[in-house]
């Protein structure tokens, strides 16, 4: 063992070797998820904002993650947490106060997506973007 491998290894056992690691931890997870399905659905780990929004309610999001679990927020109101899944290339669904909406995937790219929802005999069209980064909420009027 080298001299710098053996004091890595020191600092890592005294806690201080947590931001040394954590380049090589974050390459590791990169390759893992560049060589998972992950990558090749542009739908994933993405912050979606409407871009149809109602200009009184700025700021609704959806985040679909790889794991299931899709994140719903706005500037408005408060996160939400729900199951999703992926039905086929072309349709998702996702579970929402207890009832499962089903969703078209009317068009999807890297930076836009377009869902239509079918609720009950009505069907929704919502237009997304993705989030530029950084993005902050507007001041609410109280």
């Amino acid at each position: 063992m080298d001299t710098k491998a053996a004091i890595l290894a020191l600092m890592s056992v005294w806690g201080v070797g947590t931001c040394v690691t954590l380049p090589a931890n974050a390459q590791e997870a990169t390759d893992a998820a560049e060589a998972g399905d992950e990558t090749a659905n542009p739908l994933l780990n993405k912050v979606w904002i409407r871009a149809d929004a109602d200009p009184d309610q700025p700021g609704p999001m959806q985040i679909f993650l790889g794991d299931g679990t899709l994140v719903s927020d706005s500037c408005w109101e408060t996160y939400r947490l729900s199951k999703w899944q992926q039905v086929s290339d072309s349709a998702i669904s996702w579970d929402e106060d207890g009832m499962t909406i089903n969703a078209d995937i009317t068009s999807l790219s890297p930076t836009e997506l377009v869902l239509s929802l079918k609720l009950g005999s009505d069907v929704l069209e919502q237009r997304f973007v993705t989030a530029e980064v950084p993005y902050v909420c507007p001041d609410m009027v109280k």
